[in-house]
């Protein structure tokens, strides 16, 4: 065998891997990957209630892959998947005007808006701590807080593993994956 050909065995699998490695680098690639749709609504909602529009669009690739009539096995209504019960609750602690927990299920932007306003309020209840915060979003704030006062989980990222339900566990990796994937692909919204 010639040295011209063994270069050439050499060269060209080179070529394929650094063209490989600046397709899948691309962004528009990423973007196409990981899509974001319903941005001006969550660009609105992240800006009223002070949050990273990067990480409401993380939930709700998680809660219902941007599907906004979605309705969960348990009950849970539209693109963030509130629950019924919460949704009148959020009602009740600020005034959405004629917003109602049915639209929270049926329409993208209510609930996106009550979905944001939830976030920002159990960021409130547990101090800025976002895995905390996740993880009482898909849980619940009181059985999250059993796991705090009872030592079950610190709600730090290198015990996430603690947490007791697989479902919640499993929810708030997935909620930081698309999160820092989102973050690396757009920068911001």
């Amino acid at each position: 065998m010639s040295k011209r050909i063994k270069r050439k065995r050499v060269i060209l699998p080179l070529i394929l891997i650094v063209l490989g490695a600046l397709f899948v680098q691309s962004e528009w690639l990423g973007r196409w990957i990981y899509p974001i749709s319903y941005v001006d609504e969550i660009k609105r909602s992240a800006l009223e209630y002070q949050l990273d529009p990067l990480l409401i669009a993380a939930i709700i690739r998680v809660e219902s892959n941007y599907k906004h009539e979605a309705v969960s096995p348990k009950g849970a209504l539209g693109i963030m998947q509130i629950m019924p019960e919460t949704a009148a609750w959020i009602l009740e602690q600020e005034d959405f005007g004629k917003l109602t927990a049915r639209d929270a299920g049926m329409d993208a932007q209510a609930g996106i808006r009550m979905g944001s306003w939830y976030v920002k309020e159990l960021n409130r209840q547990f101090n800025g701590n976002l895995l905390v915060s996740l993880a009482a979003y898909n849980a619940g704030p009181g059985k999250v807080r059993q796991w705090l006062e009872k030592g079950t989980w610190e709600g730090t990222e290198q015990t996430i593993r603690d947490i007791p339900y697989g479902e919640t566990r499993h929810y708030v990796q997935r909620v930081m994956y698309y999160y820092k994937k989102y973050q690396k692909i757009y920068e911001t919204l």
